[in-house]
């Protein structure tokens, strides 16, 4: 268990001295594969704690899918069958979508219902 900042920081350091040599990945065998490995963990339970990642909000969701699928806010709009003015409405987090419009938006840009909804 990384107990501290500092302790977290050198064992940063250390993962990077281990990454640096091929056979600490690649070969199961050899002793800093191991020692690569449980201190990835360690790195990992500490990361999880102490800097969780929270899920995106609507309009950044949105902004993703836009920019994956080349979407532009009238193409989105289109889309979705709802004014360009709505969709900016969302984007800025001046409003939410109504529960049908939340089904579409789910639905068809493939963002689970939570992030929609905002639970």
């Amino acid at each position: 268990m990384i107990k501290s900042e500092k302790e977290y920081n050198a064992i940063l350091e250390r993962i990077e001295e281990l990454l640096s040599n091929p056979d600490n990945i690649e070969n199961s065998e050899a002793k800093g594969f191991v020692e690569l490995n449980i201190l990835s963990d360690l790195v990992a339970d500490y990361e999880e704690a102490h800097f969780p990642v929270l899920p995106p909000t609507l309009a950044e969701a949105i902004k993703l899918r836009m920019h994956e699928r080349g979407l532009s806010q009238k193409a989105l709009s289109d889309f979705l069958g709802i004014s360009s003015s709505r969709i900016s409405e969302y984007l800025n987090g001046k409003s939410e979508p109504t529960l049908k419009v939340a089904r579409d938006i789910s639905r068809k840009l493939d963002i689970e219902a939570s992030i929609v909804l905002g639970v």
